[in-house]
């Protein structure tokens, strides 16, 4: 049987499907969101971005991306509510896949209370039907997969939509050779690419039977918080992801024991070449302090000509690696049990 066989009867919704036609995806978003609706007013003074895991992620993504260019702080909300600076100058942008995320709804409520403007990003659900009765834009988009496959979508719409307010430029051009990037890195990534000639395959195996510990930052920072995510829901193994430079002043003081516990784990570090050059620095200083305590290390070092490409390239690789971390493990990618069973509980 050929890997691709395999895939198949272990990958019964298609994940890898989702994954391949991430370019696309990314592409396709951005020029949805040039045609839809804004809401009216000037332009804000901070943004609030209200998301949960996979629909918060291109949150992140964006923040990160935008930090050198976007002149009013964007703000990433994991929770209930909103902080005080959600008042009328803001902009609130809500994201969920569903559209019935009980913390982004609860959100939903306190900008309304608040009377900042908002957006909603969605498929439907709960929070499309309270904007339409509210008269507050919904962009929605199609997706019949799970939230942390629609990635392209929750990135590419909160880019845009922060281009058509006034805070960025365009970025068309951008994703497109972000796009092309991944494209052409792909064709080494995929599940019909031999493990001798395919890396995302042969770093999944190094993360076989290991504690995965990421480790990125500036520009990568979030595409670490998303391969550990990734690890965690598509290959249903436990995972770490670290930041840079913060963690250099505290985990690096922590890795002297258990020794079970560092044999055991594969630290893998992040790199851009188009990011800070001092970052660039600290990730090798910082692999030869887990080297000289006995870690596992690896270096990944992001495809690409420009600052986005190296992030989505990045992102796009780890989500290669996650879904062969799950063949090894011979489990399915697309539910999440654990997710569900807790949102029930959390009902009952």
């Amino acid at each position: 049987m050929s890997d691709v066989d395999h895939f198949a009867e272990l990958d019964p919704q298609g994940m890898l499907t989702h994954i391949d036609g991430l370019p696309s995806q990314l592409e396709g978003a951005w020029k949805l969101g040039m045609g839809l609706p804004l809401p009216d007013g000037p332009r804000p003074r901070v943004v609030l971005l209200a998301g949960m895991g996979g629909s918060a992620i291109g949150a992140d993504l964006a923040a990160a991306y935008l930090a050198p260019a976007c002149p009013v702080p964007l703000v990433v909300w994991r929770g209930y509510e909103l902080p005080a600076s959600a008042g009328p100058d803001a902009l609130v942008i809500l994201s969920s896949h569903s559209g019935n995320t009980e913390e982004t709804l609860s959100a939903f409520g306190a900008a309304r209370q608040s009377r900042a403007r908002m957006l909603a990003i969605t498929t439907g659900g709960e929070l499309a039907r309270r904007c339409d009765g509210d008269g507050i834009p919904a962009w929605r988009f199609e997706h019949s997969g799970q939230p942390r496959a629609a990635v392209g979508f929750s990135f590419a719409l909160i880019l845009c939509a922060l281009h058509r307010v006034g805070l960025v430029g365009a970025a068309g051009g951008e994703i497109s050779v972000a796009a092309e990037a991944m494209r052409a890195q792909q064709e080494g990534l995929r599940a019909d690419v031999l493990v001798a000639r395919n890396p995302a395959k042969r770093m999944a195996g190094q993360l076989m039977d290991r504690h995965p510990l990421i480790i990125g930052g500036g520009l990568l920072a979030p595409v670490a918080r998303r391969w550990r995510t990734q690890i965690a829901e598509v290959a249903k193994a436990i995972a770490q992801f670290e930041e840079l430079p913060e963690a250099d002043h505290n985990m690096v003081a922590g890795v002297g024991q258990p020794d079970e516990l560092i044999t055991r784990t594969m630290a893998v570090f992040l790199r851009a070449s188009l990011d800070s050059p001092r970052l660039a620095a600290r990730v090798e200083a910082t692999r030869q302090v887990l080297m000289v305590e006995g870690f596992n290390t690896d270096v990944i070092e992001a495809a690409g000509a420009t600052r986005l490409a190296q992030q989505w390239t990045c992102l796009h690789y780890g989500d290669y690696v996650a879904y062969y971390l799950a063949m090894s493990y011979a489990v399915d990618p697309t539910p999440v049990a654990a997710i569900e069973d807790l949102k029930r509980r959390l009902r009952g």
